[in-house]
């Protein structure tokens, strides 16, 4: 059998003790459904069959929640002295620990999105502005630099504008769109002002300008969910990316029109769209 399925024969060992410990014959058990089956011969973990998981399994919520809450003042150690008061034979302060870890890992599941190439384009505005000395005045003007980003690639596009308004948004998703080439199917951006005029969790107002912007290029534009980072993690890693490999690199050097400034930013991004990528065998522009 071992040989058959390429198996190892104490696997094959293991099923038969289970078989032969069953009280169902193998025909019988051939006739079960495979997650029936299943769940017969792999019961899962026996700690959470435990009379003491048992015991601590509904407290858990509540032990949570007195850490999260500042007022408390609790620790694990205070939990664990009480716990350990309503049941004397229960588990140590470790085993203890580690049931209310997994517990909190569990009520936070999380995924891998799986993106296709030219569906969504992320933009945002970076956080830090950047500046270029006026030559007929001589003022610093603080700029903002305008992100975007294709998931499926991880291509980047940086612009840097005078302001976050919606004329200079649109025109850097506009430039943004030309450089790229073609159009994605949604066009999705951060709660800016300047795209999102009511934001709303389930239904945000989108400013009329952006909205006649999308219809002329037929794209989408669902703005990302206010509060919830995990939406836009893409977006916010490039612009994590560009604070070393743009400020840093700019920051002892000073320009004085404002198009001198985006050429270097327009060098520099094609740098890192052109670096190969630590655990991908190709280059963001590949």
């Amino acid at each position: 059998i071992a040989r058959l399925l390429e198996i190892s024969k104490n696997t094959v060992k293991s099923y038969r003790k289970k078989v032969e410990q069953s009280d169902l014959t193998i025909d019988q058990l051939l006739e079960l459904d495979d997650p029936v089956l299943e769940a017969r011969l792999h019961a899962g973990n026996p700690a959470y069959l435990d009379d003491r998981f048992i015991f601590l399994e509904p407290k858990l919520d509540a032990y949570l929640k007195e850490l999260k809450d500042p007022k408390s003042h609790v620790t694990k150690y205070i939990l664990w002295e009480e716990y350990r008061q309503e049941q004397p034979d229960g588990y140590g302060y470790t085993q203890f620990c580690y049931h209310l870890s997994q517990h909190k890992k569990a009520g936070k599941p999380t995924m891998v999105l799986d993106h296709q190439p030219a569906d969504m384009l992320y933009v945002d505005f970076a956080g830090d502005t950047i500046s270029y000395i006026d030559p007929d005045t001589g003022e610093v003007v603080n700029c903002q630099v305008f992100v975007a980003c294709l998931p499926f690639s991880d291509y980047s596009f940086v612009k840097v504008v005078r302001t976050q308004t919606i004329e200079d948004f649109l025109y850097a998703l506009s430039c943004c769109l030309k450089a790229i080439g073609g159009v994605p199917r949604l066009l999705v951006s951060d709660n800016l002002k300047a795209a999102v005029i009511k934001a709303n969790r389930y239904d945000p107002e989108v400013s009329q300008a952006l909205e006649d912007f999308a219809n002329h290029y037929v794209s989408g534009i669902p703005p990302a969910r206010v509060h919830k980072p995990q939406n836009k993690a893409l977006i916010k890693n490039q612009v994590n990316l560009i604070s070393p490999r743009f400020y840093a690199s700019l920051r002892h050097r000073h320009f004085f029109p404002l198009s001198d400034l985006n050429e270097a930013f327009t060098e520099i991004n094609k740098l890192h769209t052109q670096t190969r990528q630590q655990r991908k065998p190709y280059t963001r522009e590949e």
